[in-house]
């Protein structure tokens, strides 16, 4: 990273000579003159009320917990980060330990189990005989929620989703930009997690999901609490014209989700008008990319199943941004660790 901000440094500075050299100066006022906005912060990420903040716990291996959850004695729940764990596979000097919790290529089993050990006792605490059971899935972009006993801890279950009324288990769902997002039922302690990218996002994973808690254990819409946790924010998550598409087949909401974000490149930035072009509208390859908001369209899925606006919590943190305390697959360019959402009920 300190080689890819010098060379930015030098590149800049060498269009400054160019610049100088003709009598010109550079101006960033000139981004705005030019017709060019820059991406606000999402409303999420703006300052949150007082109390609301995420509690996150920073000796060693770190979790970030919604104060919501925190407010229920049987309730287990966390949103792990890449802070602290055994794996060195990722990390930038290939010597700091992180927490890396899915069974990647790159890593080594007993790291990856070692942080799996670490994460339950961080969650659930150190009693001796007391550590619920971690049960996973093979997560597969749909809209599969899957019911989930003691039993299927050694089962190998497919889907994108699980939920649960049984004590000492703890459902994890895997991430690394994709949005996690954890359910409990406060009357029934019928508890559920979901893993909603894109395309789980447009099969209403959450929705449907929470509709099958509904039917499996009678779970009321007023006595669900949510959080949604780090993922990858609309700042960062550019996606094609096609995506937008499939949402606008799906969800009347749809064109709120979706805002055009010009290129932040540092010298464009420092020199818009070097790169503005004579072609005819329409034919500059300058110009916006689209940026999906997940974070907001699992928020809608929420609020559409029923769950009050005031029992959703939103971590507001995008993985994208803070590659230093998150894994992220896409600023990552694929090589890179897990996250791991879980929620349970004490036993």
């Amino acid at each position: 990273m300190p080689s890819a901000k010098k060379n930015i440094h030098t590149d800049l500075k060498a269009v400054d000579e160019l610049l100088a050299g003709v009598g010109l100066k550079h101006g960033r006022r000139l981004l705005m003159s030019a017709g060019f906005e820059r991406q606000p912060k999402h409303p999420m990420q703006q300052a949150k009320p007082k109390g609301s903040r995420a509690a996150v716990k920073e000796a060693g291996p770190a979790i970030v917990q919604s104060p919501l959850f925190q407010q229920i004695p049987w309730l287990l729940h966390g949103f792990s980060t890449r802070v602290g764990g055994a794996s060195t596979a990722y990390s930038s000097d290939r010597h700091t330990g992180e927490l890396n919790l899915g069974f990647t290529s790159a890593d080594t089993v007993r790291n990856v189990t070692a942080n799996r050990k670490t994460l339950v006792r961080m969650v659930a605490g150190a009693r001796r005989g007391s550590a619920p059971k971690l049960l996973t899935i093979n997560q597969i972009h749909s809209s599969m929620t899957r019911l989930v006993r003691p039993e299927d801890a050694a089962r190998t279950l497919k889907g994108d989703g699980m939920m649960t009324g049984e004590a000492r288990l703890l459902l994890g769902i895997q991430t690394a930009d994709c949005i996690p997002v954890l359910v409990a039922d406060r009357r029934t302690r019928a508890v559920a997690a979901f893993h909603a990218g894109w395309r789980g996002t447009l099969k209403r994973i959450v929705e449907g999901g929470i509709g099958r808690m509904r039917l499996e254990f009678g779970s009321r819409p007023e006595d669900l609490i949510a959080a949604i946790g780090p993922g990858i924010g609309q700042c960062c998550y550019s996606v094609g014209e096609e995506v937008r598409s499939e949402f606008e087949s799906q969800f009347e909401y749809a064109s709120k989700l979706f805002r055009d974000v010009y290129d932040s490149d540092p010298i464009k930035e420092k020199y818009p008008l070097l790169f503005l072009t004579a072609r005819a509208p329409g034919h500059s390859n300058i110009g916006p990319s689209l940026h999906l908001d997940l974070v907001e369209a699992n928020r809608r899925q929420l609020l559409d199943a029923g769950v009050a606006e005031d029992a959703i919590f939103v971590s507001g943190e995008c993985t994208s941004c803070q590659t230093g305390r998150y894994f992220s697959h896409r600023a990552e360019h694929g090589f890179t660790g897990r996250m791991m959402s879980v929620i349970g009920v004490r036993g």
